[in-house]
């Protein structure tokens, strides 16, 4: 295993989409949702234990969570935590990853992915990310990994590449746009052209490319954090970070640098991949009965004349649905949330909503 290869896994999230089962203080990278004995990022931690040496996993997140990662990663040591005293978006937290990295090892490669994700075919990933690590090692640049769309899905961001490749590996290629959500007659279009691929959210490069990327295009936060380059992996490296946070803009890596850069390549990949947004991607990964309910954990909740639901109650809890069809049934924390499939999407404003009449005792 190539000691040059690096992780840096994105904890941070609060997941509101999926509340009440998410919640604040314990949110979705920390829940099983499939009944499967793994947390997300227990399963997430798992996969790049096939890529990366132990010791060079790095989980990045708000210091509220560090103690549960103890708990659900206890191989991990506090050095390989980086605690984030607040949110600022993806961009700071690499930033700050990156730096620590490359202080640890200037010769780093580095995989930076989201740790709420799910990936069915756990060999065709981990031999996208070896040859995206491989190339990144060689050439001035950054890589992202592109899912071929399998449908127009409006809940995701595209990338549109060119048939320019990187020279050292023909299936990287160049990328010429990022597009946001699009609408459905958009996302038709985009399938048809065959020349665009779904945002995964996972970046790799060398610790030394991202750097420079972030000194050209993020040049106070990269003036922020390189300021701290003596502080990293001391003692000290806490009280320098929560004052550098401080003074951090709120901007997302994609924003910041990737809709910039002139060096950005992607590598189209298929292995079974969902980020898990919401409520529907549940349902579309879970095992369904024969009228398409799907329910976790399915020990005492009883179906009647209900089809297409999707039911996540707790496993002590009797539950009986009639005459229900296409409907989210939710109970966690004392809390019940039952709401059309149709209408998921307004799940994160009624989160919102109940903050702001009931106070954040309920999110």
């Amino acid at each position: 295993m190539n000691k040059n290869n690096y992780a840096l896994i994105m904890a941070g999230g609060v997941g509101s989409r999926f509340w009440p089962v998410s919640r604040t203080e314990y949110p979705k990278q920390f829940i099983d949702f499939f009944g499967i004995g793994k947390t997300l990022i227990q399963s997430t931690y798992d996969r790049f234990l096939k890529i990366c040496p132990p010791e060079n996993i790095f989980i990045v997140t708000n210091e509220i969570y560090t103690d549960i990662i103890k708990t659900q990663l206890p191989d991990i040591q506090d050095n390989q935590i980086l605690a984030e005293p607040i949110m600022r978006n993806t961009a700071p937290c690499i930033a700050y990853g990156s730096m620590k990295i490359s202080e640890l090892n200037p010769d780093a490669v580095i995989v930076v992915a989201p740790s709420d994700h799910t990936i069915a075919d756990l060999d065709s990933f981990v031999a996208a990310i070896e040859e995206s690590l491989e190339a990144a090692a060689q050439n001035d640049c950054l890589i992202t990994l592109g899912i071929k769309p399998s449908r127009p899905d409006t809940g995701y961001g595209y990338i549109q590449y060119v048939d320019n490749t990187l020279a050292s590996d023909p299936r990287i290629h160049k990328v010429k746009l990022f597009t946001e959500k699009p609408n459905l007659e958009l996302a038709k279009s985009f399938i048809q052209s065959g020349d665009f691929l779904w945002n995964a959210g996972i970046f790799i490069w060398s610790a030394k490319a991202i750097n420079n990327a972030f000194h050209k295009h993020l040049p106070e936060m990269h003036e922020i954090f390189q300021s701290g380059l003596s502080l990293y992996n001391t003692l000290k490296e806490s009280a320098f970070i929560s004052d550098a946070y401080q003074q951090c803009t709120n901007i997302s890596i994609d924003f910041g640098i990737m809709e910039k850069a002139n060096n950005v390549y992607v590598l189209p990949a298929d292995f079974g991949w969902s980020d898990l947004g919401t409520w529907a991607s549940i349902y579309d990964m879970a095992e369904k009965d024969y009228v398409g309910n799907a329910v976790i954990p399915s020990e005492k909740v009883m179906m009647f004349d209900s089809s297409n639901c999707m039911v996540n109650v707790p496993k002590d809890k009797l539950v009986i649905l009639q005459g229900l069809h296409d409907y989210i049934v939710v109970e966690s924390n004392n809390i019940l949330l039952v709401c059309p499939r149709s209408e998921e999407q307004s799940v994160k404003q009624i989160v919102a909503d109940i903050k702001s009449k009931h106070g954040a005792k309920f999110i």
